[in-house]
């Protein structure tokens, strides 16, 4: 890919919260990790404005917007992340191919922007699943979902630490693999709602291009030291 490879593997996940309360953290952050995860919640408060002055500043926006409408709705919010400079923006496999197939067309007049689908929330258990209608187990649905994003053209997936291995066999060493869910410390770790969760470690040694960490990292006595822990775990 043309993302740059040295904090490529790391995402932070700035959410409105971590924003407001622990502000003190940007610089610090900034200078050990070069990207940043955007959710809706943060874009619904504060705006694009945020994603526009982080890319002026240098650093990779992953924009997570986990888009699911019909494609032209996609398409148009896709061509709204290249224009604010995101390096990647997601959308639902649920959706389908048609949803998918849109993105990608979207963003092909944007060079830089990958377009990830996400397989299934890291919060679903297969109980979830199957109060949805969906008889497969999770592994088997981020799979199914997996070979959908490949047919529709799809930079890569969204999954959790635990499916990482598995989609790299799938996928092959291109695509990109990008794990949420990401906690330090494999037992007693808040997983923050995660029903999937792994460490950095486990996720690259399986076969994942990116982790997002959040918690782990905000809620740390030296949150500076607990990201290049995570970066450590890339190498």
């Amino acid at each position: 890919t043309d993302l740059p490879p040295a904090d490529s593997g790391v995402v932070f996940p700035w959410g409105f919260d971590d924003r407001r309360a622990a502000g003190v953290l940007v610089d610090p952050l900034a200078d050990a990790c070069g990207s940043y995860k955007i959710g809706l919640e943060l874009l619904t408060s504060a705006g694009p404005g945020l994603a526009r002055d982080l890319v002026g500043r240098g650093h990779e926006v992953f924009l997570d917007l986990k888009l699911f409408e019909i494609p032209n709705s996609v398409a148009g919010a896709v061509r709204a992340a290249g224009a604010l400079g995101a390096s990647m923006v997601t959308v639902h496999g649920m959706g389908g191919t048609g949803i998918m197939s849109a993105a990608v067309a979207a963003a092909r007049e944007f060079p830089r922007l990958r377009v990830l689908a996400l397989t299934v929330v890291t919060s679903m258990t297969g109980s979830d699943l199957a109060d949805i209608g969906v008889a497969a187990d999770t592994e088997e649905q981020v799979l199914r979902l997996a070979r959908l994003a490949v047919g529709a053209g799809c930079d890569g997936v969204i999954a959790s630490p635990r499916e990482a291995g598995v989609l790299r066999g799938l996928l092959g060493p291109d695509r990109l693999i990008v794990t949420p869910g990401v906690v330090l410390e494999p037992e007693g770790a808040a997983a923050g709602g995660h029903a999937r969760p792994g460490t950095p470690r486990a996720a690259f040694a399986a076969g994942a291009s990116h982790v997002v960490v959040g918690r782990s990292v905000t809620r740390a006595a030296d949150p500076v030291a607990a990201l290049q822990r995570v970066r450590a775990a890339a190498g």
